[in-house]
């Protein structure tokens, strides 16, 4: 079921695509880890389809779905580099 209002909660606080930013974080740290170039070409790859799936598709949807809301949570929230204090739209 698609929601009837913008989730602004949790982690969504913090930063706007907490999932993929997680997810990146983890192979970054893979790489720091291991010291492998084939895990940083992976992580770039995958970050560029996070990339690309969220400029294509998911603001778009989100920003014609709540339209004032989604303006001002923008705004206040950045996409890949999460805020050290929570917002509190």
């Amino acid at each position: 079921m698609p929601p009837e209002r913008l989730v602004v909660t949790g982690f969504y606080r913090y930063v706007r695509i907490p999932m993929y930013v997680a997810v990146t974080a983890l192979i970054t740290g893979q790489n720091v880890l291991f010291g492998s170039v084939t895990v940083l070409e992976y992580g770039a790859i995958v970050w560029a389809g996070f990339f690309l799936i969220v400029l294509a598709y998911e603001e778009r949807a989100l920003g014609e779905q709540f339209v004032d809301e989604y303006q001002r949570y923008r705004a206040n929230v950045q996409r890949w580099l999460p805020r050290i204090t929570p917002w509190r739209g």
